[in-house]
């Protein structure tokens, strides 16, 4: 078991819940970020029964001195920036937020490991958004890049700086090029718990109709439980890098649908309505992640198939439905 302690940004969000729980598991001490707002973010920390064995800094990824005093506080080994605004629609509608958190906040992180504990290892959440408009088939760490959000600009800054911060500073630093990873602590505005939560209502007679956008876009879904086990994986290596954390295998919106429908009995399409205002301003039609670096060198491979992983989202969205 370890004695280590990590420091996470993020950590009310999926992937933080997730990591935060694979740490304690390992024997860390586990620190987090807790950026103040109205609503609850703990419920996440919470459904995995970890809330109460993780500690909570107040912070924001884009106030500096907050970020210092939470790498001087929690004595952090690690350091793992999950925080962002993640909703790729949003930010078009919030582009300078978008690029202060995701892309400012990133370089705030390495700022403060930097001034108080250069030796610590530092892990940045990057995003296949960055390929956007893809220049290959498959894409992996040779690809360029060609975001087609704010989302995907702004993380590319991140990733960039981190790279940077590598070469010029040698820190041990790592980007994730992490795939589209879903799991039933995703949030109810990205498309696949969109998909679930309806389904589970529509099955429960609470609502007839779901309503997307582009149903024919691909991406490479996987389990945000299998892709925090990379994350971890980077920062045990000898040396900083970046990897792509991906399936290799792409779906369909509509086949993503499918599944759902289908696991509680249901005709997708008998509920399903195309709505054009859910057309992004630019669409990335295709992503396909190619992980045979990451397979390669940290031993990772994905272990949760779509099907199992769209089935257990359903199932946590009627559990959830049927005991409010």
């Amino acid at each position: 078991m370890s004695n280590k302690n990590a420091l996470i940004t993020g950590i009310t969000g999926q992937d933080g819940a997730y990591l935060s729980q694979l740490l304690l598991s390992k024997g860390y001490a586990v620190y987090g970020i807790l950026a103040r707002r109205s609503s609850d973010t703990l419920w996440r920390l919470r459904e995995l029964g970890v809330a109460d064995q993780v500690t909570l800094l107040d912070g924001d990824l884009t106030d500096l001195s907050s970020l210092i005093r939470a790498m001087d506080v929690s004595k952090a080994d690690e350091v793992y920036n999950l925080g962002a605004q993640s909703f790729v629609g949003s930010s078009w509608q919030q582009p300078l937020l978008t690029a202060q958190v995701d892309g400012v906040g990133a370089l705030n992180v390495l700022e403060a490991v930097r001034i108080v504990n250069p030796k610590a290892r530092f892990y940045q959440a990057s995003t296949s958004e960055m390929f956007g408009l893809i220049q290959a088939e498959m894409q992996d760490e040779t690809t360029p890049f060609y975001p087609r959000s704010p989302y995907g600009v702004a993380k590319l800054m991140a990733h960039w700086a981190t790279v940077n911060y590598r070469e010029s500073f040698g820190l041990h630093a790592s980007s994730g090029i992490l795939f589209n990873h879903e799991s039933p602590l995703r949030g109810i505005e990205f498309v696949t718990r969109k998909v679930t939560d309806a389904v589970a209502r529509i099955k429960l007679g609470q609502q007839k109709e779901l309503r997307l956008g582009n149903i024919d876009s691909k991406r490479d879904w996987g389990f945000a439980g299998d892709y925090v086990e990379a994350m971890w994986l980077m920062t045990q290596q000898a040396e900083g890098g970046d990897y792509v954390v991906a399936t290799g295998e792409t779906t369909t919106v509509r086949k993503m649908c499918e599944i759902a429908f289908e696991h509680v009995g249901l005709n997708v399409n008998d509920h399903l309505i195309i709505d054009e205002k859910f057309f992004r301003p630019a669409e990335v039609d295709v992503l396909l992640g190619n992980p045979a670096k990451a397979k390669a060198k940290l031993g990772w491979s994905p272990k949760t198939s779509l099907q199992k992983l769209i089935e257990m989202m359903v199932e946590a969205d009627l559990r959830r439905l049927t005991t409010r």
